[in-house]
């Protein structure tokens, strides 16, 4: 691709939070032309009347909304679609779409078995969609059509245990709790301000379909996996996921290996930041210093043969359309930080 070359995107399920969130970051990128965004619910109604937070962008003057059946020809699709909601246009879209890189669960899981279990809204498609996780996946090939992100929960958990279960530093068992923003369950979600605002409350303490999707990734990205216990809580906020992990250490290991593990998992990650210095609660990772941003932090607290890792992250950028540009810039060569933001919004 020459140097002044621009790549043509659709974003399908546009109007969603991570649609919206994607063409945020995406009227940043200097290399992309927004083709088409798609919306059943808003077809034809320019997007600055249904995105507040884009409206004032000069990029998105002009920018409508279309029918997911209209999609013209275009370099890449990134699909924001509820879960189920691809797999039906993928016949089509295939020969619209040089690359498709889709946000939601429908092929993440390789078993069947568990694919069918928790994702049973999604169908099938002939090709397979590489699992792509930016920091841990092999570089993408140019001949990689379809990619499948992880989920949000999943990938914050992977974050903070891969660096142990890759180095065999950790015992069997782990368990994780994993509390995320009310942003997590979209923009339709049936649950009332009123019942979300002052609580912190049980999501699923068992059965959570990023559960086989981390131990998936575990295996794949470093040869085993643990024994897990994933539970997820719902937090009194917009948006960030907190994820914290005990366990323990196999006998032997010392801080100082903990230490070299993350040091050297993420020392080349320009998006995950290992933090060392934990002299007070606030150098621990926490959503102010992540929320707006494509970081993840991860720290790792050792007492004896105990750990504690914790990782935070923006659910809605590092958690979804943040990983996906990221990825693209990848797939396409671009620089990896291209269009995405390090710093937070703070307070």
């Amino acid at each position: 691709m020459a140097d002044n070359d621009r790549v043509r995107v659709a974003v399908l399920g546009a109007s969603g939070y991570t649609g919206a969130e994607l063409i945020r970051l995406l009227l940043g990128h200097p290399r992309v032309e927004l083709a088409y965004l798609s919306s059943e619910r808003y077809s034809g109604r320019p997007i600055t009347s249904v995105l507040p937070g884009i409206r004032n962008h000069p990029g998105a003057a002009g920018l409508r909304f279309s029918p997911l059946e209209a999609c013209d020809e275009v370099d890449v699709a990134f699909a924001c679609l509820p879960t189920g909601a691809l797999p039906p246009h993928m016949p089509k879209l295939s020969e619209r779409a040089e690359r498709v890189i889709n946000l939601a669960g429908d092929f993440r899981l390789t078993d069947q078995g568990q694919a069918a279990q928790h994702y049973p809204e999604s169908g099938e498609w002939t090709e397979q969609f590489q699992y792509y996780v930016p920091e841990f996946s092999p570089a993408p090939g140019a001949d990689v059509r379809f990619v499948n992100l992880p989920g949000c929960m999943a990938v914050s958990t992977l974050y903070a245990l891969q660096p142990l279960v890759a180095a065999d530093l950790a015992e069997g068992g782990v368990v994780v709790e994993a509390k995320t923003g009310a942003s997590g369950s979209g923009n339709k979600s049936s649950e009332h301000p009123a019942e979300r605002i002052g609580n912190f409350r049980v999501h699923k303490p068992y059965g959570h379909r990023h559960a086989p999707e981390i131990e998936q990734a575990l295996r794949t990205f470093s040869g085993r996996a643990p024994d897990l216990r994933f539970s997820t809580f719902s937090l009194d906020v917009s948006r960030g996921i907190l994820v914290s992990a005990y366990g323990r250490l196999r006998e032997g290991t010392t801080p100082l290996d903990v230490k070299r593990a993350y040091g050297t998992a993420y020392a080349k990650s320009p998006f995950v930041k290992a933090r060392s210095q934990l002299k007070t609660p606030a150098d621990f990772p926490m959503l102010k210093s992540v929320v707006g941003s494509n970081m993840a932090e991860v720290a790792v607290a050792v007492r004896g043969d105990q750990y504690v890792a914790v990782t935070a992250i923006d659910n809605l950028i590092k958690g979804a359309s943040g990983q996906a540009v990221q990825a693209f810039n990848l797939l396409y060569g671009f620089e990896e930080s291209t269009a995405l933001p390090f710093t937070a919004v703070n307070p």
